[in-house]
């Protein structure tokens, strides 16, 4: 059963009257298909309206739709499911909110990390909510020196609402780990590249966020804190949240115009949450693309770029 948001609920009604007519047709023996194209061509339209005027708190809400795909369905598209997964940071524990591991894409083995939200309330739960302790960013780093000793590239997704803030994730180092990780990440001698699937958190994002592309999907947002966040310490509630999703600049056009991402990779008409396959063949094109232009500078002219893009944001004259 698919979830619908509040402005998804024409898309509801147009798919309910393709169901029955289709129900009909076959019920019947009559040939409704003159009437079903006419309903889907009305979908399409309908879909690109909606779409195509969305609010930055309604991209915030699409970022996190139930069923938007979350990391592990990406690797296993993009990889047709020939992945090795990897467990453990070697210190603490195996963090179950970062996953991790080697898989194969197009007959070329990459390093593939990224925060996993769960499917369900048991999952989510176990997932600790796509929100990593310190040991899931050492586990990352760990992954990351395993792909450059045997020089294979890294491919990130990003999808958190942020660094579990509790207090033992404090008492284990939270900051330093995320630290450690973007320092580390800069001077890694493979190609790094970071997909924002979801949502993209503070630190939380940043952990696994540093590479030679930094890409958002077209209805995620990547910024400091969230709307929720930001209304309540401005203004005490959070029924502010689409003012502050608004003055935040968070979306992928925005962050694309401020120069922070590189570049916005466009979804399926009606988001990907609903053509899940075709957003993984256009996220796998995307990948193989900037492995490809990667492949072909050298590993310190792409440390060199990598340093100088970072340095370069957040100054202005």
């Amino acid at each position: 059963m698919s979830t619908y948001l509040d402005f998804e609920e024409p898309l509801r009604a147009l798919e309910e009257q393709i169901a029955q007519t289709k129900e009909i047709g076959i019920s019947t023996e009559v040939d409704m298909s003159d009437k079903i194209k006419e309903l889907e061509d009305l979908l399409k339209t309908t879909s690109k309206e909606i779409f195509g005027k969305l609010s930055p708190w309604q991209r915030v809400q699409l970022s996190r739709h139930p069923d938007r795909p979350y990391t592990l369905a990406y690797i296993d598209a993009v990889t047709e499911g020939d992945f090795l997964e990897l467990h453990g940071d070697r210190g603490v524990k195996d963090d179950k909110a970062m996953v991790g591991g080697f898989g194969a894409i197009d007959g070329r083995t990459v390093m593939f990390i990224g925060q996993q939200k769960g499917i369900n309330t048991k999952m989510r739960q176990y997932r600790n909510f796509g929100m990593p302790n310190p040991e899931g960013y050492r586990k990352a780093l760990r992954l990351m020196k395993l792909a450059e000793k045997f020089n294979k590239p890294i491919v990130t997704f990003i999808d958190t609402p942020g660094a579990y803030p509790g207090l033992e994730a404090e008492e284990r180092g939270q900051g330093e780990a995320i630290a450690r990780n973007i320092y580390e990440m800069m001077r890694l001698k493979v190609p790094v590249i970071c997909i924002i699937i979801g949502e993209g958190a503070s630190g939380g994002a940043l952990g696994i966020g540093v590479g030679d592309k930094v890409v958002m999907l077209e209805n995620t947002w990547y910024s400091v804190i969230s709307p929720e966040s930001c209304s309540s310490i401005l203004w005490r509630s959070w029924e502010f949240k689409e003012t502050a999703a608004d003055a935040l600049k968070l979306t992928s056009t925005d962050m694309k115009k401020f120069g922070l991402v590189d570049e916005v990779i466009p979804e399926p008409i009606n988001g990907a949450h609903r053509s899940q396959s075709e957003n993984f063949a256009t996220v796998k094109k995307y990948i193989l693309k900037y492995l490809k232009g990667l492949d072909a500078i050298k590993p310190d002219e792409r440390i060199n770029q990598r340093i100088d893009k970072f340095n370069k944001m957040g100054v202005w004259e």
